[in-house]
């Protein structure tokens, strides 16, 4: 295997962008607990991005591992590194245990609290959410617990002796909600595929008036839950606003596809919950250090 066709895979097995998409989650909430004791230890937040990176590569490693049979059956994972034989199970193993105990080993640097709540997102992940796809669409709701644990993470690791506020609480919640819309949308869009290796992920297991009713539920729930940084008075003006105009706009997607139930719709719902997370996230921030 040449370096290059290496880090091609190892960038295939941690789900690249996912994995970003984590550590960015975190990180942001690490600036926000920084900030809400008065500065940013810079160090600690290179501590908290290697090590993010590191376990939810190892995550999503395990998740290809145990999946390994079921993605040679799906057309967008079939080339995976496992199951296209460029690299076997046991190297997959080996990396992602090591990706797994060199990141709680790092987070735990931070504080102790940090380091249990990586191996929890990792267990959640990998040994409760990813059998549980084949069995009931209750999946989702399992999977939003460590898909919702990033900003947890992140903003206890920037204190020495981590507490339970509502700040952490309610970042957890709004990115909680995020998930059932955004899972509902790619289960929607990826339906055939899916049902090649069994995976149950919408709500009636196809794509119907009752399945997109919850993805048009979820989303107009996700309107005052991320107000609540607004409400509750440690976020600003401008977060309420982008909140609200991005939860609009979320739910009337999300309206379009339960009166058509096509699937360029739920594409477009799809492409809509990418954008929202990172958004609402980079405001919430920039409003809360200004």
């Amino acid at each position: 295997m040449s370096e290059v066709s290496f880090i091609s895979d190892f960038k295939s097995l941690i789900k690249l962008r996912l994995t970003f998409l984590v550590v960015f989650s975190a990180s942001v909430s690490f600036l926000i607990g920084s900030k809400e004791q008065g500065s940013i230890n810079w160090s600690n937040w290179l501590i908290l991005t290697l090590g993010g990176f590191l376990v939810a590569g190892a995550a999503n490693g395990f998740n290809e591992i145990i999946e390994k049979d079921l993605d040679k059956l799906m057309s967008r994972t079939s080339d995976r590194p496992i199951p296209s034989g460029r690299m076997t199970t046991g190297q997959a193993l080996v990396l992602s245990l090591f990706m797994a105990l060199a990141g709680t080993l790092i987070l735990v640097r931070l504080n102790f609290l940090t380091g249990v709540l990586s191996v929890f997102s990792i267990f959640l992940y990998a040994i409760v959410y990813t059998p549980a796809k084949r069995l009931s669409p209750i999946a989702v709701f399992i999977g939003a617990f460590p898909g919702a644990l990033p900003p947890l993470i992140g903003y206890f690791a920037a204190f020495d002796r981590p507490s339970i506020s509502w700040i952490p609480l309610v970042l957890f919640l709004i990115q909680f909600v995020w998930q059932f819309p955004h899972f509902w949308a790619i289960a929607w869009v990826l339906d055939d595929d899916y049902k090649k290796a069994g995976f149950r992920l919408l709500p009636t297991k196809k794509r119907d008036k009752v399945s997109a009713g919850f993805i048009v539920f979820s989303a107009l729930v996700l309107i005052p839950v991320s107000l609540l940084p607004t409400f509750m008075g440690f976020g600003g003006y401008i977060i309420g606003i982008v909140s609200l105009i991005a939860g609009i706009v979320f739910l009337y997607l999300s309206v379009q596809l339960f009166r058509d139930l096509e699937v360029k719709t739920a594409r477009k719902v799809m492409f809509c919950s990418f954008f929202y997370l990172p958004i609402v996230q980079l405001i919430m921030l920039f409003d809360f250090i200004k």
